[in-house]
């Protein structure tokens, strides 16, 4: 006979169980899942970055743009006298 079948009772009374490993093994999951989680989060905004950089350069160019463009119309308007 095995020896389960000779006492009896629950499998739990001969095969300890090692409780410390399965705390290890779940925070091990429970890091993992949190560390995801934050590099998820962290590519979520450098792509918000990218985008606020590009808005920020075409607002640059944008002023750029018209300072030159009041030059140029300042230069042919000028009479000569």
């Amino acid at each position: 006979m095995t020896e389960r079948n000779r006492g009896g009772g629950s499998r739990f009374l001969y095969e300890p169980f090692d409780a410390a490993a399965a705390r290890i093994e779940t925070h091990e999951k429970v890091t993992a899942e949190r560390w995801n989680g934050l590099e998820r989060r962290l590519l979520t905004i450098e792509t918000m970055l990218e985008r606020l950089e590009k808005r920020l350069w075409l607002a640059v160019y944008g002023v750029v743009a018209f300072i030159l463009s009041q030059g140029v119309i300042a230069l042919l308007t000028m009479v000569p006298k």
